[in-house]
């Protein structure tokens, strides 16, 4: 071959890789060299009451400040037809009733009809031709006043309504409930409530409901919002945070005795992301607890996953005030611990298992795991943690604990708590990393180097933060997913050592949010998932029973050539499932070699997630951008040639 020939050649392939083609790469899958069994319950959820999770998210209440116990009583209502001095008096009661002190009375002398007016979470979302549950809680020395009920959309049409008649004239208090249907969808409608005739009545606990919530449940939760966690088939729900255990001080901490028990005996308290963000004031947010420890655990057990609790140490938030308690006096958070152990497992003859007996659950939760402290660092945590712990496996040996690292993933923190969070023998650390997507691939080898024998790992709360969208409430977008997704190659490669995994925060609401990127998004009426949640899933639906060995050259994909990836065997499938992650420009050719395979499929089963622009995110209220494609590949033998787009996630299942 002369000279000028030799050189086109060398053009030729010089302007294929320009025009994105690289040189065939060739990995190897080992099928039947399982390095480590995976955690049937590794992939999991993070729950907590932030941009409007709870109240004005997931529970489907309707009604705002509905028992008038918000700092400002009448937040949320406002007056309806001519109100005079006196007409609405709100009273207290704190000497009988300390977790529901105040209720709202009604006098009226007038003839004509007074009114009020719910504005709700934002509004309140109805859906044509569903069904609506108003109820009350009510005392009415005599009879005289009956209360009729407006739904009423956001022109002010009504589009449902009903009427409400005290039963009789009686001085306990008593609960009554109508229903009545809209006639429209709506994003924004209001509640009005028309007080006619004469007389004296005292409310409280005014509240509205769909019929339409999760399995159809009584005041239950956001049916949609839970699917969408169903969905992604979690192993594990860890819960209630996040921050909100701590609290602003202690006076605001997380206390799940407080959550339990008929609702209208719950204790409201501000919810401390209330005014965190100067930028994202919400002061209206409180938590009713209409979503307490009883319904986390019921909807543990809806999605078949462990339910994981997270208990305050004996400290408030170190970024807020530092409040802690002195040693001498932790008691009390102590044995709240041992009693929510009895709560979730108790036989009905103890008093924790009979409350939860009679608030409908008589069989145990069968609780495994139990977190104390959340994002606690310090000496100070160190010195608390080991008085729960001694107290924990003196009486309960047989739950594990979950400790805190600190809020970030390395530096002088994390270095001490980890180092003494194993000389304590800890079962669980729960690491937390909110960084850029640049951290995420280059940190997809991780714990490749963590001990084996040692405490386990629980990558509790993380999130990639692209910095490169104008608006924060979209920063789920493809680069961060992009990089989530590289990361998690590295997550499920060391299932030996990672335990469990989660992202945070789950939920935000697009009118109510304080804190981004969040997993799904939410609006009044609709759900919207976002790249991240699609990465999410990918994992927790495929995570197989075994990690196997997928190597080039005989090194793991962490990133050289911009290639991650991570193979897991599913013994109960009898599946092999690859993750193959291309975060570079080019498209790469690979020929997979299915070692240990001795009759081929012939075909595997694909799932590619792919955008060209990075930023491309999907939006609230518009199809989305990034959304899975299905699609299958056939090959013969032993070898797989597949082709990686640039940007793209892809999964490959193959029946063995």
């Amino acid at each position: 071959m002369k000279l000028k020939q030799y050189i086109a050649i060398a053009a030729l392939a010089m302007q294929s890789l320009q025009f994105g083609f690289a040189q065939q790469k060739s990995l190897v899958v080992d099928v039947n060299n399982s390095i480590a069994k995976v955690n049937p319950n590794m992939w999991g959820v993070f729950f907590e009451d932030i941009n409007m999770g709870a109240d004005g998210g997931i529970y489907a209440e309707l009604i705002k400040n509905r028992s008038f116990e918000f700092f400002r009583p009448m937040m949320g209502w406002k007056n309806l037809g001519p109100v005079k001095e006196g007409n609405y008096l709100i009273l207290n009661r704190q000497s009988n009733s300390e977790s529901n002190p105040r209720y709202l009375q009604v006098n009226k002398k007038e003839k004509n009809s007074i009114g009020l007016r719910n504005e709700g979470f934002r509004g309140m979302g109805v859906k044509q031709g569903n069904t609506y549950e108003f109820s009350l809680w009510y005392r009415q020395p005599s009879a005289g006043i009956s209360i009729r009920v407006e739904l009423v959309d956001s022109e002010g049409k009504v589009i449902g309504s009903t009427e409400l008649k005290p039963a009789q004239a009686n001085n306990q208090w008593q609960y009554q409930e109508v229903s009545f249907t809209s006639s429209k969808t709506d994003q924004k409608a209001n509640l009005q409530i028309w007080f006619e005739g004469q007389g004296s009545i005292d409310l409280d606990m005014i509240s509205l409901f769909p019929t339409d919530t999760w399995k159809g449940r009584k005041k239950g939760l956001r049916a949609d919002m839970v699917q969408t966690l169903a969905d992604l088939k979690p192993g594990f729900i860890r819960f209630p945070g996040g921050c909100i255990v701590e609290g602003f001080d202690l006076s605001q901490r997380f206390q799940w005795k407080k959550t339990v028990g008929p609702i209208e005996n719950r204790q409201l308290i501000v919810n401390r992301w209330n005014t965190e963000f100067a930028h994202r004031l919400t002061p209206d947010y409180f938590q009713t607890f209409g979503l307490g420890f009883y319904e986390y655990f019921l909807l543990a057990e809806d999605l078949g996953a462990e339910a994981l609790p997270i208990l305050n140490c004996g400290m408030a938030c170190q970024f807020n005030t530092g409040e802690v308690v002195p040693l001498d006096q932790l008691d009390q958070y102590v044995q709240d611990a041992l009693d929510l152990i009895e709560f979730a497992n108790g036989s009905v003859t103890t008093p924790w298992g009979k409350l939860r007996a009679d608030m409908g659950h008589p069989a145990p939760f069968n609780l495994k795991m139990l977190g104390v402290g959340n994002e606690n660092w310090g000496p100070q945590y160190i010195e608390r943690l080991k008085v729960f712990q001694e107290a924990l496996k003196k009486y309960h040996p047989e739950i594990e604990i979950v400790a805190s690292s600190g809020t970030d993933p390395e530096g002088e923190r994390f270095q001490y708590l980890d180092k003494e969070l194993r000389a304590m023998k800890i079962d669980i650390i729960d690491e937390h990393f909110y960084r850029d997507p640049d951290w995420f691939l280059s940190n997809a080898k991780r714990y490749d180097n963590y001990d084996r024998n040692g405490a386990k790992i629980f990558a509790g709360e993380y999130a990639s933060h692209s910095k490169n969208n104008k608006k924060p409430e979209y920063r789920n977008n493809w680069e961060a997913a992009l990089s989530e997704a590289a990361f998690l190659t590295g997550v499920e490669r060391n299932a030996d050592v990672v335990q469990l995994a989660s992202y945070a925060p789950l939920f935000a609401h697009i009118d109510g949010w304080q804190w981004t990127p969040d997993l799904i998004w939410v609006d009044n009426l609709n759900v919207y998932v976002t790249p991240s949640y699609h990465v999410q899933k990918m994992y927790s639906t495929n995570k197989g029973t075994d990690v196997v060995s997928l190597l080039r050259d005989g090194k793991t994909l962490t990133g050289e050539d911009n290639l991650y990836g991570s193979a897991v065997v599913d013994k109960k499938s009898n599946e092999l499932i690859l993750k193959i992650i291309n975060v570079g420009e080019k498209t790469e050719q690979l020929t997979i070699d299915l070692k240990g395979i001795k009759k081929s499929a012939g075909q595997a089963q694909v799932m590619l997630l792919h955008h060209d622009d990075p930023l491309a995110f999907n939006e609230v209220g518009k199809s989305p951008s990034v959304t899975p494609v299905n699609s299958t590949v056939n090959y013969k033998g032993r070898k797989l040639t597949y082709t990686v787009g640039a940007k793209s996630v892809n999964l490959l299942k193959i029946k063995l």
